[in-house]
């Protein structure tokens, strides 16, 4: 069923009429954008939602350890779509040396990503992020709610969660604090893959096997892994992931360096 147009239709349409209600709610919006796979289905829906128009600056949360081709994306991406692009480097940290050279997975995420993602959140005033997340990544993920609430310190009570009943969504954030819009959330792994193959969107080659191994899921060089697969081509991705029992971010460091690592980073603001 999945892989039918009806259900990607449907995805579709749900994701547009998120991503219409927040421009609707909120006036000062930006969009994460990790040049990832999914961040790309959803730059692809924003597209679609606003006529090829986006009505938002996207941010890239540079940690300085972004692989080259990651970069190379970043900017033919830029041109080609034509949007508004923030960067954002948390300095203070790199001057500090934090880093994976010295410093632990999960500090080093929390401080070059979550830091960052605080600090332009105080330069520019945002009152909503658009994120690419989606509930079947991770169990700490399948917590969140299409509209998510952040507090003043961009923290996530993720036991306190507004109700989502019948479409209708609670679109406003906490006192000082700002909302995670999610319009992704329910798609799957393989749903974004047929989707990308459905629309030819463009996506980093990252993603298809090279000497017997790929990634699956992107992030810092120094801590993101490949796994092994020979699936050179979406259809072959797709294929692969109807009979695979490694999870998708089994190659991402920071997910299993402790206990509960996700779901503390989440807590804390992280994506």
């Amino acid at each position: 069923m999945n892989g039918k147009p009806r259900h990607l239709d449907a995805l579709e349409n749900q994701s547009v009429f998120i991503l219409r209600e927040a421009n609707h709610a909120f006036k000062n919006m930006a969009m994460p954008w990790s040049m990832g796979k999914d961040s790309n289905v959803l730059l692809w829906l924003a597209l679609k939602a606003f006529l090829g128009k986006i009505p938002f600056p996207f941010l890239h949360i540079d940690t300085t350890y972004e692989f080259p081709e990651m970069l190379e994306f970043r900017d033919w991406a830029t041109r080609q779509y034509g949007f508004k692009l923030i960067v954002k480097i948390n300095t203070d940290a790199r001057q500090h040396g934090i880093g994976y050279e010295t410093h632990d997975p999960v500090t080093v995420t929390h401080e070059l990503k979550t830091v960052a993602l605080k600090q332009a959140l105080d330069e520019h005033g945002w009152d909503a992020l658009i994120t690419g997340i989606r509930r079947d990544e991770d169990p700490t993920r399948a917590k969140e709610r299409y509209f998510s609430p952040r507090d003043s310190e961009s923290e996530w009570n993720y036991k306190n969660q507004p109700p989502q009943f019948w479409a209708q969504f609670v679109a406003r954030g906490a006192a000082g604090g700002h909302m995670r819009v999610q319009p992704l959330l329910d798609w799957t792994e393989a749903d974004i893959w047929r989707y990308i193959q459905r629309e030819k969107i463009p996506i980093p080659n990252l993603y298809f096997a090279r000497g017997g191994k790929r990634f699956r899921s992107l992030g810092c060089h120094p801590i993101t892994h490949p796994v092994a697969s020979n699936a050179a081509t979406i259809e072959e991705i797709i294929a692969e992931l109807e009979s695979t029992r490694t999870s998708e971010r089994a190659g991402r460091a920071q997910d299993h360096h402790e206990a509960h690592a996700m779901q503390k980073l989440r807590a804390k603001g992280f994506m």
